[in-house]
């Protein structure tokens, strides 16, 4: 795996940071989660890594994360600016020690700024980066498409490619640098082809009025007589002829040129028949048009099969289907992390332990002291 070697140290947060570190896991690293609970069902994103539960306010448990980043090539923290200072872990104390550390701070407004120390989520970042007033229908308010411009695409996604291009350089320098990673700017930076475009003629329009937001006949969805939505694409002039001749329409009329019009014509015509029936009269055309998939059908779509998009990984009885990692790589493939339900929690303790020089022995005395956190009291 392309990772393979890599130690990862992930301060465990909201969606964004555990997307991160799962990047780095699915590619082999071995990323290792510092929690506030032994067990956390909110991080649906931490298969494959290891996790050890601390309580941060005790120094002994500070120690203890100061011997990870001693033996670790990067960290991953989520906090606003001045959390990891104040617990003596920050980039200006740990990197003394190990000055090889690739240091990634994700937050959303970056360590700097009026906003720094301000609270957001996703549509917040979003909001300021300028890229949610690009997402609405026509005279609609702005629509968040759920959180994945931030969070995940401006946020876990660049940050890790962040963290790649640190290690990089790295092999070169032999030193380790910090990784400031603003969800705002990595939007800002997800939409940089919104902002580079805005004066070719696609754009220029009030939002929901232009070619790609929902303003052009040919360019949206549309419902069918089963209640689902098929995709419309058909921009170029191939494509929206092919788009007329499975709709049944003419390819010359003038009715074409009025939107409103047309989007109306297009919408009754689509929700006379079912979403198959559409997908199978346009299945040999190349007029740009496709089935809206549920999470569950795009999961079994032949496409989706023969290439592998999706794996089951779970080992028990009861199955659970995820996506599985991308890009894929000819000689060293990306292996999503084994789910863990089984994972013994006091055993990858104590593996923790003897990779920093702890007995195994300590663990039952700092179960007792509070600074480690386990479900049950250990029996070693």
């Amino acid at each position: 795996m392309a990772l393979k070697g890599l130690k990862v140290l992930e301060f465990t947060g909201l969606a964004p940071g555990p997307f991160c570190g799962m990047l780095l896991a699915d590619f082999g690293a071995t990323v290792t989660r510092i929690d506030k609970m032994p067990s956390n069902m909110l991080d649906v994103l931490q298969d494959g890594k290891r996790t050890i539960a601390l309580n941060l306010k005790k120094p002994k448990a500070v120690e203890i994360v100061r011997s990870l980043c001693r033996t670790s090539d990067v960290l991953i923290e989520p906090f606003r600016p001045g959390v990891m200072e104040k617990l003596g872990l920050g980039p200006n104390e740990i990197m003394l020690e190990n000055p090889k550390l690739i240091y990634a701070r994700l937050t959303g407004f970056g360590q700097n700024g009026p906003l720094a120390a301000r609270a957001g989520h996703d549509i917040n970042y979003a909001a300021v980066s300028g890229v949610l007033s690009l997402f609405g229908r026509k005279s609609e308010r702005p629509t968040a498409p759920i959180n994945l411009v931030a969070d995940f695409a401006g946020g876990g996604l660049l940050c890790a490619f962040g963290i790649l291009a640190a290690l990089l350089e790295r092999e070169h320098s032999g030193k380790g640098q910090v990784v400031d990673h603003s969800m705002v700017e990595g939007a800002a930076y997800v939409g940089s082809w919104f902002f580079r475009s805005q004066k070719l003629p696609i754009w220029g329009k009030p939002r929901g009025e232009n070619l790609l937001d929902t303003g052009a006949h040919f360019y949206d969805t549309y419902k069918t007589k089963d209640g689902k939505y098929m995709s419309v694409g058909a921009i170029e002039p191939q494509f929206y002829e092919e788009l007329l001749d499975g709709l049944g329409l003419p390819r010359d009329s003038p009715q074409y040129e009025d939107v409103g019009k047309t989007k109306i014509l297009f919408e009754k015509i689509f929700l006379t028949k079912t979403r198959d029936e559409w997908t199978h009269i346009f299945q040999h055309r190349d007029a740009c048009v496709f089935p809206v998939l549920e999470l569950d059908e795009a999961m079994k779509h032949p496409q989706n099969c023969v290439r592998n998009t999706f794996v089951d990984k779970r080992e028990s009885k009861s199955s659970e289907i995820v996506p599985s990692p991308a890009p894929k790589l000819s000689r060293t493939p990306a292996l999503s992390g084994a789910l863990t339900d089984n994972i013994n929690i006091v055993q990858t303790v104590v593996d923790i332990f003897n990779e920093i020089g702890f007995e195994a022995s300590d663990i039952l005395t700092l179960y007792n002291e509070g600074v480690i956190l386990l479900p049950t009291k250990p029996k070693l």
